[in-house]
């Protein structure tokens, strides 16, 4: 995927002429997984693992409104449509915080930004169960929505970018479904909490402010990743070796990271806004499938709360067995091939999970959510294949958020027009409860949205084999390394020196001079280590 490869013409027609054959899956073979994860050592497998659990905890916050909605609406007396407001404000202005802190993950480290998400997370978490009205709640997941975007970059950063390559696709599946894994538990706490505590809805908020205590200790325990380390050192080294040759030292880490930030933004801003629409199709199968399915359940189908546990639990276990299963097949088969045969085989399914009116639901939901974790498996991945080295965790997180804010409406959507199509009520004595349609409104947008998602990994861009053999040459390059004693800062500064040296070589190519051209040549990898394409 070469940088410009959207700038002219023909560029276009070539570009797009190549994306069928594009599918075809690489010729690596599939390894078995557990010898994959046997490579990994301790400092990567806990790193993974606070990713992982920082992730699944901002799911988990996230989803506690989604389940508690008609609880919420009917204590503070309006329509449910009304309250998935709370959703709709989250995830608008996740992208202002996946603008601040991935900013800053990338220029001091992915370790505190982290925290301080986590932080926040205590207290707005708390603010939401002690909320008394419905503006006083809008208001407090305003500000939840900027701390749960300002989270996924450092955490998938975290999580993902210490691995050894072949790893990367069977864990970027399970790291993603940490948001499954966050549904889940917040169905379960639902159940266990909501119905059978005094304060009811407020009860779960209220527990969701604890855990991340221990995650933010936890994380404090960890160093920053072995990646950020390497990549700080190298950009500072090339910056103090450019100043040498005509430039001054003032301030070189903030300097050398601008200096790369323009470079990357002013290469690829095409690709960032392709991202974005990606992602908004990704986001709007995933909202669409899962906010207002459990008012589905409750207000169309009638199901009991404890009905309604069971089938939401079995359609996230489905996710996370989908997402951590074709996360590790597009390792192998490439990414955008896999997502588009489960775009597919999740249309296939969405009759049978809007149409029934018993408990067979559980089957189809398991199936559906199977699709839509599987489809997300590789997205963690992708992303961060697609991203420039310097604005990696900026990238993956803005992009992410950004699709988020362009889906923020999916809830309030639904709610709203499946509001314009009312049922039967449903009485119990001379009480009487509206009934809507959601499913039919559910439907109709998911089966819209899986046709965007295809349209768009068709014409798509993706790391060539050649691309990805590189990438993981130099990945387990810098493990060895590591392993055999050599200092991250020491290495990151050795990156920069070849790299420095080849530009340099370049220019004097350029400019005809043979001095500079006796000099030895680089390794292979430098443009994909170091983002500077010579």
């Amino acid at each position: 995927m070469a940088l410009g490869w959207f700038y002219s013409p023909s560029q276009i027609r070539r570009y797009i002429l190549s994306r069928p054959t594009s599918l075809k899956p690489p010729r690596a073979q599939l390894r078995n997984p557990i010898a994959i994860l046997r490579e990994l050592d301790a400092h990567q497998w806990q790193m993974f693992s606070v990713g992982f659990i920082g992730w699944t905890w901002d799911a988990f916050d996230f989803f506690t409104v989604a389940l508690t909605v008609t609880e919420i609406a009917k204590d503070f007396g309006v329509e449910n449509s009304q309250v998935t407001w709370g959703i709709t404000v989250t995830l608008m202005l996740r992208s202002v915080g996946a603008l601040i802190f991935g900013s800053l993950s990338d220029r001091y480290g992915r370790k505190w930004p982290f925290i301080f998400n986590l932080g926040l997370f205590i207290i707005l978490e708390l603010a939401s169960g002690f909320c008394q009205n419905l503006s006083q709640f809008l208001a407090v997941r305003s500000l939840y929505g900027i701390a749960m975007g300002g989270l996924f970059g450092p955490a998938a950063a975290t999580a993902l970018e210490d691995l050894p390559y072949d790893a990367r696709g069977l864990l970027s599946g399970l790291y993603q479904q940490g948001y499954a894994m966050g549904y889940l538990l917040a169905a379960i706490f639902y159940r266990a909490l909501v119905p059978t505590t005094t304060h009811g809805w407020r009860s779960i908020f209220w527990f969701g402010a604890c855990p991340p205590v221990l995650i933010i200790a936890y994380r404090l325990w960890l160093p920053e990743t072995n990646h950020f380390q390497v990549m700080a050192a190298e950009r500072e080294e090339k910056e103090r070796l450019r100043s040498a040759h005509g430039g001054t030292m003032q301030h070189a880490g903030a300097k050398a990271w601008l200096h790369q930030m323009k470079l990357d933004l002013k290469r690829n801003w095409v690709l960032f806004i392709y991202m974005v629409f990606l992602m908004t199709g990704f986001n709007s199968v995933s909202h669409g499938s899962q906010d207002l399915y459990p008012t589905f359940l409750k207000n169309q189908v009638e199901m009991n709360p404890s009905q309604t546990t069971i089938i939401s639990v079995v359609g996230q276990i489905g996710a996370l067995i989908g997402g951590t299963t074709i996360g590790y097949i597009s390792a192998f088969s490439g990414r955008r091939l896999v997502m588009l045969i489960c775009c597919v085989l999740g249309g296939c399914i969405l009759p049978a999970y809007i149409i029934p009116r018993s408990m067979s639901l559980v089957a189809s939901a398991f199936f559906m959510q199977f699709f839509v974790g599987g489809v997300w498996g590789p997205i963690p991945i992708h992303l961060s294949e697609l991203s420039p080295p310097a604005l990696k965790t900026t990238v993956v997180g803005f992009t992410y958020q950004l699709g988020n804010l362009a889906s923020s409406a999916s809830a309030t959507i639904q709610g709203i027009i499946g509001e314009r199509f009312p049922i039967s009520p449903r009485c119990v004595g001379a009480v009487c409860t509206p009934r809507f349609d959601y499913g039919r409104v559910i439907g109709i947008f998911i089966g819209a949205v899986y046709a965007w998602m295809i349209v768009f990994l068709l014409i798509g861009p993706e790391m060539e084999e050649k691309e990805r053999k590189e990438y993981a040459v130099t990945t387990d390059d810098l493990e060895d390394l590591r392993k055999k004693g050599n200092s991250l800062q020491e290495i990151g500064k050795e990156r920069a020196r070849r790299a420095f040296d080849a530009e340099r070589r370049a220019s004097a190519a350029g400019q005809g001079s043979s001095s500079d051209l006796e000099k030895p040549p680089v390794g292979e990898h430098i443009e994909a280590t170091t983002g500077i394409h010579v």
